[in-house]
């Protein structure tokens, strides 16, 4: 039996291509520059204006943590002072549980701003990734959703009414 030709076809290849956008940021690079320095994640996405609040966020932690730190210290010393009972104290208004007051307040407020600092980074981290993943989403004015009022039939020939909501894309 001898096999029967056909006609070829040739299929051209579709003319629209399927590429990426051109915009579209890599989120571990963008997580990634912002652990190594704060902020680079931000620079990455091109959203710039984000670096002051990041570094705001980040200044203000540091001074109180190192205000914090500070006035720790100082009570510390002063409780070893107390403790030794060689030099009068720094602070004569205040005993020995006073002053060991103080020095756990301040210590948690210093242990606090450390949290609050790596909340910021981290913060800043998470924003850098989520930014690189919605860097290619499309925000144009062919989005729409359009809540209306709406009548149904039913099959017991009444209505029904209800809303109906209508997304364009």
């Amino acid at each position: 039996m001898a096999q029967e030709e056909g006609p070829v076809s040739v299929f051209e290849p579709d003319s629209l291509s399927a590429e990426p956008p051109q915009n579209v940021k890599n989120p571990k690079k963008a997580v990634l520059l912002s652990l190594i320095v704060p902020g680079a994640g931000q620079v990455y996405n091109e959203k710039v204006w984000k670096l002051p609040l990041l570094y705001g966020g980040v200044a203000t932690a540091v001074y109180f943590l190192e205000f914090n730190n500070r006035r720790y210290q100082e009570f510390l010393v002063a409780l070893e002072i107390v403790r030794e009972g060689t030099e009068p104290s720094p602070f004569p208004n205040l005993n020995e549980d006073g002053i060991i007051r103080n020095v756990n307040y301040w210590r948690r407020n210093r242990d606090a701003m450390y949290m609050v600092f790596g909340a910021i980074y981290a913060l800043g981290a998470v924003d850098a990734f989520v930014d690189a993943h919605l860097s290619s989403f499309d925000v144009s004015d062919d989005l729409s959703i359009k809540l209306e009022p709406s009548v149904q039939p039913t099959l017991a020939s009444n209505s029904a009414v209800g809303l109906a909501i209508k997304i364009n894309f």
